[in-house]
C-alpha cells in the first residue's frame, strides 16, 4: 500500500488493453459482490503487479495488473486465512474472490484493509517498540511450514547462490563503499546453510510493504512472495526497516537465530539495500517502476548494514 489518490479520473492498465477506472471496478463488484458496490472507491497508488482500490473503510480491492498469473494473489486467497490468526500484527485478509469476466478480465480479491501508512511515506520514531514489533511477529510467523506451502524460485536460496545478482546491483549503483559492501556479502556467502525445516517467510519485506502508525510498526502486507524456506530473508528487515542501532536489540527478541543466520540475513539486507538503491536511480530517471524516494531508504538501510 502507498499514498492514496482518487481513481475516478485516472485507470491503469490490465497488461489486456482493458483500463482499470473506478467505474469498472465497481462494475465488477455489482457484478459478483453486489452487496459491496455501494461503498466508497479510491484508487491507491503505487502497486505494480496488482493494482489497489481503498473499498470504504475497512476493505481493498486488489485487481492483477503487471502480474502475468495470477498466481501471487491465488496464493494469497490460499494461505493468508490460514496465517493471519496466529500474526500479532494487522495483515490483509481475503473476504471475498472476484474471477475474470468480459468487464474485468483479470483475478481481484477482496481483502481487508491495513491502516497505517507506508513506511516509504512515514517513520519510525520508537525504535525499540517497532523492533520489539517486528521480532514478535517474525516469531509467530517464522513456524514450520506444510509440505504443500508454496517454494520460490527466485527467494530464499543461500546468498552464495545469487552472487550474480549482487555483483549485478552493486555494478549499476556502485557505491562509494562498494568494497565494504563486497565483503558483507562474503561474510554471507561464507556463513552455513539453514538446516532447519522450511519455515512461512513472507519473502519481500521493504519499506512500502509494512505500514506504521504512532510511530511504530503498524501491519504488514503484500503477501505474494510468501513461500516456506530459510527465515534469513525475513530477518534481513533488521537493517532494511528498523532505526539505527535496534538490530541487536531485535535479534535478541526474535531469540531464534543463531550465527550463521545472522550473518546471511545481514548480506541479504545489504543485496536488498542495492536494489533500493537501484530503484531510486531509475526514479530519479523516470524508468518505469523506478521510485526516486527509495533512493535515501536504500542508502541509510546500507549504512546500517556496514555498521554491523
Amino acid at each position: 500500500m502507498s499514498a492514496t489518490g482518487t481513481g475516478t479520473g485516472t485507470g491503469t492498465g490490465t497488461g489486456t488493453g482493458t483500463e482499470i477506472t473506478a467505474d469498472l471496478v465497481r462494475g465488477a463488484l455489482a457484478e459478483q459482490h453486489p452487496d459491496l458496490a455501494g461503498l466508497p472507491l479510491r484508487e491507491v497508488a503505487g502497486g505494480w503487479g496488482n493494482q489497489m482500490w481503498r473499498l470504504g473503510d475497512d476493505l481493498a480491492v486488489r485487481v492483477q495488473r503487471m502480474d502475468p498469473t495470477p498466481e501471487l494473489q491465488l496464493k494469497e486467497r490460499r494461505w493468508l486465512p490460514v496465517l493471519a490468526p496466529r500474526l500479532p500484527l494487522p495483515v490483509p485478509t481475503p473476504v471475498r474472490h472476484g474471477e475474470p469476466s468480459a468487464r474485468l478480465p483479470r483475478h481481484w480479491t477482496v481483502m481487508t484493509w491495513v491502516p497505517g501508512e507506508p513506511l516509504d511515506h512515514g517513520t519510525i520514531t520508537r525504535g525499540p517498540h517497532a523492533a520489539d514489533a517486528l521480532a514478535g511477529f517474525l516469531r509467530a510467523l517464522h513456524a514450520p511450514a506444510p509440505a504443500d506451502a508454496p517454494t520460490s524460485t527466485d527467494r530464499g536460496a543461500h546468498p552464495r547462490d545469487g552472487t550474480d545478482g549482487f555483483e549485478g546491483f552493486l555494478r549499476a549503483v556502485a557505491p562509494g563503499d562498494a568494497d565494504a559492501v563486497r565483503a558483507v556479502w562474503a561474510d554471507a556467502v561464507s556463513a552455513a546453510a539453514w538446516e532447519g525445516p522450511p519455515v512461512w517467510v513472507h519473502g519481500d519485506l521493504h519499506p512500502a510493504n509494512v505500514v506504521v502508525a504512532e510511530g511504530t510498526l503498524a501491519g504488514v502486507v503484500d503477501f505474494g512472495d510468501l513461500f516456506a524456506g530459510d527465515p534469513a530473508w525475513d530477518l534481513a528487515a533488521a537493517w532494511v526497516l528498523l532505526p539505527a542501532g535496534t538490530a541487536t536489540r531485535f535479534f535478541d527478541t526474535y531469540a531464534r537465530a543463531d550465527e550463521a543466520t545472522v550473518r546471511r540475513a545481514r548480506g541479504l539486507a545489504a543485496l536488498k539495500a542495492l536494489f533500493l538503491l537501484l530503484m531510486g536511480q531509475n526514479g530519479e530517471r523516470g524508468l518505469p517502476g523506478g521510485k526516486a524516494h527509495w533512493g535515501p531508504a536504500g542508502r541509510t538501510a546500507l549504512d546500517r548494514v556496514l555498521a554491523g
